[in-house]
């Protein structure tokens, strides 16, 4: 439309971890740009630890987020975030994105364990992560979104998730929720009213000789073995609290 301005920031933050060649990661590429703020953490035997800070508001409208994280061969790397992020609104009108890349090698291994995505009411975001492993790669990542903030209304939220494996496709999935989603995504079928929703990815080479098996867990939640060596823990909840103890029993389940 004439007259609005619908550019909003561009960022890239980019993570590469390496073995140090002495049991240990080292971290030589950790680029923090505009909003991104990455900050290294205290480590844990091999593991390197990687917390991501968020320097301003947003996503906003017209925002344009990636942060890519490469794990190398025989590395570990677990990558947090200090605080839940907020989809919001702001002054630019257009969909808001944020897209994760990540790609681990043989050997390695990456636990990636954001906090919460909230969608604030008025705000559309689209969030893609994309996980590309090598055959003998493993990986733990956990997605949660909650539909708004306490007593308000849920803004559009669009996510996908995709998964490689040894160049196979194992999951691609999409989930829209809120104003414009198509019909049925607060219906029974889907979330069924509730607020929270949430899952966790699992690959471990070992699944591959003792494959995970179907389960519930509770009220709300499963988990699912994957073609190949995956299984996907999936869970809906009134709230962000419900939803992260779903998701940790079914790690636990895992071992």
């Amino acid at each position: 439309m004439d007259g609005v301005n619908t550019t909003g920031v561009r960022a890239v933050a980019r993570i590469h971890a390496r073995s140090d060649g002495r049991g240990g990661t080292c971290l030589p590429v950790l680029e923090s740009d505009g909003p991104l703020a990455l900050r290294r953490a205290r480590g844990s035997g091999a593991e390197a630890r990687v917390v991501l800070v968020g320097a301003m508001s947003g996503p906003l409208g017209g925002d344009r987020f990636t942060v890519r994280a490469e794990v190398g061969e025989g590395a570990r790397l677990r990558v947090g975030s200090a605080a839940a992020t907020l989809a919001l609104p702001g002054q630019n009108r257009g969909e808001a994105r944020y897209d994760v890349r990540i790609t681990v090698a043989d050997g390695a291994e990456l636990h990636w364990l954001p906090e919460q995505l909230v969608s604030v009411r008025g705000s559309e975001l689209r969030v893609t992560t994309r996980v590309d492993l090598a055959a003998r790669a493993g990986l733990v990542l956990r997605e949660e979104q909650v539909l708004g903030r306490a007593g308000e209304p849920s803004g559009t939220l669009t996510g996908r998730l995709t998964l490689r494996i040894a160049g196979r496709a194992v999951l691609d999935q999409e989930l829209a929720s809120g104003p414009g989603a198509p019909g049925g995504w607060d219906g029974p079928a889907v979330l069924a009213g509730h607020r929270a929703v949430g899952q966790l990815l699992v690959v471990r080479p070992g699944f591959a000789q003792a494959p995970v098996s179907p389960r519930p867990l509770g009220d709300g939640a499963a988990v699912l073995p994957l073609a190949g060596p995956a299984a996907l823990v999936t869970a809906v909840a009134p709230d962000a609290l419900r939803l992260r103890r779903l998701l940790d029993e079914g790690l636990s389940r895992l071992g």
